[in-house]
């Protein structure tokens, strides 16, 4: 996916540093990452919900918080408050860009911001929160044995993650007050809550008070075994499915006409996984699937294999003719199954090369309803003027080209 470097003004006018993961194909839509307490937008979840999203059209921007990563500001001197006013800042970078965002998405901390965002964005029409606590507070559990010495101090050096960060006062005291109930009760936009059983830096009873403090439209998704930032690969892929699935309920993603010389649109596969074969395939009118390897291949078994589509275009199509024509004669056709398989054999006639091996596709059609042996017979004529079945059998022209 194209990624823009960009910088925009945070809540105090110190440089945010993001990135705008966009659309290979046409931009349909725009949403917004916030990452969690002292992460930042580069995480494994963060980077493989954004692809997800922009495969599907839809523009990312994920940025570091004032004070975090290659964001500037002092840490010390921000709050739970600065963070949702970042968020709304990102807001207006994108607006001013004419890519308002209709899709607000927070991890951890950084979903409990999102939520009080939101509720003061009129042009957000949908929230995903994964692993988000109900009570900002909860967050300085994580440098307890600190927090004597930043009330009495005014600001303390913590150790988070590894990594040491200044914790002011001002942190402690505004995350006392920020209650969150009056603006998840207040949300105009559907929320999506995801959160893991076992995550042990959240746990899963905040999950639950958040889903009972919004109206509806709401959606609770358990991530099950996944740990709190996310960090399994399977566990974000499922993360980024579930959301982008979601998201498309609640967004209008009006697609553009199809492009002359491709009355179906264009259809694109895009690498998901360059470390295995997962890919994304998305056509221009917003449907989206998966094509992997089996796992005896080296490819994570998460989607039909290219052979595999192929056999079910050629399904999908015998059953569509079979119907289509008894719809027209009015007969009684209940319904139609296809089993598809497909091999390559020695070819054995006299066309072929001797020990040649050529396609083999094997169907098995089943048809149910109260239908005469000649109806049976006719249809299964029929089956085998399939445009599909006609290109297969047929030679066919790829014209391939390099795009610079």
């Amino acid at each position: 996916m194209p990624t823009e470097r960009i910088k925009f003004p945070g809540h105090d006018g110190s440089d945010l540093s993001a990135r705008l993961d966009l659309p290979e194909g046409p931009h349909l839509a725009t949403a917004i990452f916030a990452h969690c307490f002292t992460c930042g937008k580069d995480i494994p979840a963060a980077r493989r919900i954004s692809a997800r999203l922009s495969s599907l059209g839809i523009a990312v921007l994920r940025f570091d918080f004032t004070g975090l990563g290659h964001s500037g500001g002092e840490f010390s001197n921000t709050s739970f408050t600065s963070n949702v006013d970042d968020l709304i800042s990102a807001n207006s970078y994108l607006k001013a860009r004419r890519m308002t965002p209709s899709l607000i998405i927070g991890h951890s901390l950084g979903g409990a911001a999102v939520l009080k965002a939101a509720a003061q964005l009129d042009n957000v029409k949908a929230v995903a929160t994964l692993g988000a606590p109900f009570d900002p507070e909860h967050v300085t559990h994580n440098f307890a044995d600190a927090l004597p010495e930043i009330i009495s101090k005014g600001v303390a050096e913590v150790s988070l993650g590894g990594r040491p960060f200044r914790i002011g006062k001002g942190f402690i005291e505004d995350v006392a007050q920020g209650q969150l109930t009056p603006s998840i009760g207040a949300l105009d936009a559907a929320l999506l809550v995801l959160h893991a059983p076992r995550d042990e830096i959240v746990s899963i009873d905040n999950a639950s008070q958040i889903f009972l403090a919004a109206k509806h439209p709401k959606s609770f998704v358990t991530l099950d075994s996944a740990d709190h930032l996310i960090s399994r690969p399977e566990d974000a892929e499922y993360a980024a499915e579930v959301i982008a699935t979601w998201a498309q309920r609640y967004i209008a993603l009006k697609q553009p006409a199809p492009p002359p010389g491709a009355p179906e649109g264009v259809l694109r596969v895009s690498e998901a996984d360059p470390a295995g074969y997962l890919n994304d395939i998305t056509s221009s009118d917003g449907h989206h699937l998966l094509a992997d390897e089996p796992l005896a291949y080296g490819g994570t078994n998460k989607g039909l294999s290219p052979y595999g589509l192929l056999s079910a275009g050629l399904g999908a199509c015998t059953s569509m003719t079979i119907r289509m024509y008894a719809r027209r004669k009015g007969w009684p056709l209940d319904h139609v199954s296809v089993d598809v398989s497909h091999n390559k054999v020695h070819a054995q006639d006299a066309e072929t090369s001797v020990g040649e091996k050529i396609d083999t596709w094997r169907r098995r059609i089943s048809l149910s309803g109260k239908l005469g042996e000649e109806q049976r017979a006719r249809l299964l004529e029929i089956a085998d003027k399939c445009p599909v079945h006609r290109t297969l059998e047929r030679s066919s022209t790829v014209i391939t080209e390099l795009v610079e």
